[in-house]
C-alpha cells in the first residue's frame, strides 16, 4: 500500500498562490492515478483535481478550473497542486489520494476509487 505525505499548506492572502506537494512511498508510484481533495469545516470532502499515471490526462472541479494545476513527477514519486488566484472559499484541509490502476490514461474522480490517503495539509486564505 502506498503511503502519502502532503506538504506546502499555509496561510495566504486572497489572490495569492501556494504549491502543495505529495510524496509517495512506493516505487510503483507510476501505476497510481493521483488526486487532490479538500474538506472545509462542516462540509463533505470534495474532489479538486486528478491526474493519470502517465501525467497526460487531468481533470478539475469547476470551482478551480483555470486557477489550479495538478502535475506529477514519477521520477520523484511526487504529485503537485499549484494553486493560483486563491479565494477565501478555497480554505480547507487538502488531501492527496492515490488509486491503483492498470490504465495509464485513467483519471479518477470519485472518492471510492482512491485507496490511499495522506493526512492532509491546511490551506487558509484570508480576505
Amino acid at each position: 500500500q502506498v503511503q502519502l505525505v502532503e506538504s506546502g499548506g499555509g496561510l495566504v492572502q486572497a489572490g495569492g498562490s501556494l504549491r502543495l506537494s505529495c510524496a509517495a512511498s512506493r516505487r510503483t508510484f507510476s501505476s497510481y492515478a493521483m488526486g487532490w481533495f479538500r474538506q472545509a469545516p462542516g462540509k463533505e470532502r470534495e474532489f479538486v483535481a486528478g491526474i493519470s499515471w502517465n501525467g497526460i490526462n487531468t481533470n478539475y472541479a469547476d470551482s478551480v478550473k483555470g486557477r489550479f494545476t495538478i502535475s506529477r513527477d514519477n521520477a520523484k514519486n511526487t504529485v503537485y497542486l499549484q494553486m493560483n488566484s486563491l479565494k477565501p472559499e478555497d480554505t480547507a484541509v487538502y488531501y492527496c489520494a492515490a488509486g491503483f490502476t492498470g490504465q495509464p490514461m485513467a483519471v479518477m474522480y470519485f472518492r471510492y476509487e482512491y485507496t490511499a490517503w495522506g493526512q492532509g495539509t491546511q490551506v487558509t486564505v484570508s480576505s
